[in-house]
């Protein structure tokens, strides 16, 4: 996904061209010209674009009371590149295109497939992501190994969706087994339910896939039982004018790096895990955790940070072994130093409360430091940095960056000027010297990993009645 828009920007520049043409010159001889251009104009005069979603945890969720999620952000950005707000409207996943027919949104992001069958109902942008169906079965089922092999099993999937279809069709093609249909249950809802073993099969994108592994750490991800397929999002059929300028959007998005951003922020090192020290987490968090959740939530509170993020970097550190040593000779929960330890004022590396409390107050330390940084999340990944490497490496490798021509306020300029500082043409010209930079990256991108199946724990009670993944 990373490279869709680098390798295809000038094809999809073209093909946005050409549908514009095409669009134009039919609603021209329609004689349609004032309906196309409505729904743009509406937008600008009273400020509002009109988000058509449904509630999951990757699509527009609340966490800690602000909203989030992947379509969420992209549509914000959207908003910010029209100079508008964004007004979300919620339904459930069978009454999208209603809504957007009846002219109750003005667009729908909600993680759906560009289909022969909703093509003759509305309108899709270019894509903005690739994703291949994939079946989901406990690791202790076995999963078919091909799609003969569904004979005689059951499948659980959501009525009205690309699965459906997909399902449908194999099953007209002759194979005999059985699909259960049910109506408005997010697909997590049903990974779940196959991680609990209550069913044994069901169909998810792959994108949608690699998450839930995160939080279910005994599924498995089976065979693709469909080729690759194109993410995007839709507008009303005579919206030619919606299209062109979502297209716009699109484009613009993956030329100044907004779209991988985002897609970074959600769906990044989806696979770069081992399994089964995910399912080590997923127990300490249940045993280890509790001893140590309220100091945390107690020290956390006084800086204003997320507790769970904390108790990923204290997970990062120490997998909640107050008597954890590196061979560097940091020690106890939060591994801090010698000199760490007197300069935040405690007096016990190993007592797991002032650990705490010299951890996060030196991670403060460093969050202030990073205070010309406007993106909270972008200054909590420069300061994990910073607490991992040291924050003189982490200054000379923004002045590598600003060298490279990249952007010194984003992760990404610092994630690819980071492992530089262990080549010798890079660290003999900096002032710190050498470091093994690709270090402070896997550390950062596991605590994010941690951080989100902690944050998940918290947000799936709140989404059980919701509608789930749009598909």
């Amino acid at each position: 996904m990373r490279q869709f828009f680098r390798k295809n920007f000038i094809l999809l520049l073209l093909l946005l061209l050409c549908l514009t043409f095409v669009q134009v010159s039919i609603l021209i001889n329609n004689q349609n010209i004032g309906n196309a251009t409505g729904t743009v104009e509406r937008i600008r005069q009273t400020g509002k674009l009109r988000l058509i979603t449904t509630n999951s945890l990757n699509t527009y969720s609340y966490y800690e009371g602000k909203p989030t999620g992947f379509e969420y952000d992209l549509a914000m950005e959207f908003a910010k590149y029209l100079n508008v707000e964004l007004d979300v409207v919620v339904t459930g996943w069978n009454n999208m295109f209603a809504y957007l027919d009846q002219g109750k949104g003005d667009f729908i992001a909600a993680g759906l497939t560009i289909t022969k069958e909703r093509l003759e109902h509305a309108a899709f942008s270019i894509p903005y992501m690739t994703i291949q169906q994939r079946i989901i079965h406990h690791n202790l089922v076995f999963g078919p190994k091909s799609i003969e092999d569904f004979m005689f099993r059951t499948f659980h999937v959501r009525r009205g969706t690309s699965y459906h279809s997909r399902l449908e069709k194999i099953k007209a093609s002759g194979i005999d087994f059985n699909y259960i249909l049910h109506d408005n249950i997010p697909t997590e809802e049903l990974i779940a339910m196959v991680n609990k073993r209550e069913i044994r099969f069901t169909i998810a994108d792959s994108n949608i896939a690699l998450l839930n592994q995160r939080y279910y750490s005994d599924i498995r991800i089976g065979i693709p039982i469909q080729e690759k397929e194109s993410l995007a999002w839709a507008a009303r059929k005579n919206d030619a004018d919606m299209i062109v300028e979502i297209n716009r959007f699109l484009l613009h998005a993956s030329e100044k790096g907004i779209l991988k951003n985002i897609i970074d922020k959600y769906y990044e090192n989806t696979q770069d895990f081992d399994i089964y020290e995910l399912k080590k987490f997923h127990k300490r968090i249940k045993t280890r955790l509790p001893k140590y959740k309220k100091v945390i939530m107690e020290e956390s509170e006084k800086y204003k940070f997320d507790w769970r993020l904390v108790a990923a970097v204290v997970y990062q550190e120490s997998h909640f072994n107050p008597n954890a040593k590196s061979f560097t000779n940091v020690r106890g929960l939060m591994q801090v130093t010698h000199a760490t330890a007197r300069e935040m004022g405690i007096t016990n590396r190993m007592n797991p409360a002032q650990s705490i409390r010299a951890g996060i107050k030196y991670l403060d330390k460093m969050y202030q430091k990073f205070s010309y940084i406007e993106d909270d999340y972008q200054r909590m990944l420069f300061s994990l940095a910073s607490y991992n490497i040291g924050y003189g490496h982490v200054l000379d490798a923004l002045k590598i960056a600003k060298a490279k021509g990249l952007d010194p306020t984003t992760w990404q300029a610092l994630k690819a000027t980071l492992p530089l500082l262990s080549k010798s043409s890079y660290f003999k010209t900096t002032k710190h010297g050498y470091a093994r930079g690709w270090e402070p990256i896997k550390y950062v991108e596991r605590i994010l990993t941690y951080f989100d199946i902690l944050k998940q724990k918290t947000m799936t009670s709140e989404l059980t009645y919701l509608q789930g993944i749009g598909k």
